[in-house]
């Protein structure tokens, strides 16, 4: 298993590679997924509606301790997009035919990279949103004193954050999907089951991971000055 993926296909100048690919398969699943749980919402609710409204009962609980109610309401069906994706794409080294007919998006960093860049961009803006124009402005120039020392400080810390987010992942991920790999050849009776079971624990605790440290780098965006 290597990070160099052939491409599929180009669409222009852009080539179009297998954990690409994956990825709009897992996103076009949970699109379709999330329309039929809510196109028709009901007092008694189906199936399908009892796992949507359970699934945002508990992103609700594992984010409310990093953002005030109000940004929780605002950006819960962000930190809970990327939770899913994340979770499903780490789940999808579980399918037969993960590393030959398909990849692994989350163990390819270009597509862990995308994910850093973007949660970068939803932090600023939330804080350009929250704080305002000189507010968004002063936040990197605290404390005011020192902000020739501290704006450098702020500037690397915006950029630092997105590339531990992306290196976290892909380093674990792609990790996990090695290890395997390379146990399945060793060993190829009983242990592989043994980690895949593990795997659906760490699956879960790198979607956990990432979202966790976005919703608190959201939290922090958004934070009143006074506070």
């Amino acid at each position: 298993m290597g990070e160099v993926h052939n491409a599929l296909f180009s669409i222009g100048p852009l080539e179009v590679t297998r954990p690409v690919v994956t990825m709009w398969v897992i996103i076009a699943v949970l699109g379709l997924v999330s329309f039929l749980a809510t196109r028709r919402l009901k007092d008694v609710p189906g199936p399908l509606q009892n796992v949507a409204e359970f699934a945002v009962d508990k992103l609700r609980g594992l984010f409310g301790d990093d953002l005030h109610r109000e940004e929780l309401n605002r950006y819960l069906p962000v930190l809970g997009t990327y939770f899913l994706f994340i979770l499903f794409s780490n789940y999808s080294g579980l399918l037969p035919g993960a590393g030959k007919l398909f990849d692994v998006p989350t163990a390819s960093l270009s597509v862990t990279a995308g994910l850093g860049v973007s949660s970068l961009l939803i932090c600023l803006y939330a804080g350009f949103r929250k704080k305002g124009a000189w507010g968004f402005v002063k936040s990197f120039l605290a404390p005011l004193p020192l902000f020739i020392l501290m704006l450098p400080l702020n500037l690397i810390e915006q950029i630092v954050r997105p590339v531990s987010l992306a290196m976290r992942l892909y380093g674990n991920i792609f990790g996990e999907e090695t290890a395997m790999e390379q146990m399945g050849h060793v060993l190829p009776v009983g242990l592989p089951v043994i980690m895949q079971v593990l795997s659906l624990l760490f699956g879960a605790i790198q979607a956990i991971v990432f979202t966790k440290l976005l919703a608190a780098y959201l939290g922090e965006a958004t934070e009143d000055h006074e506070e």
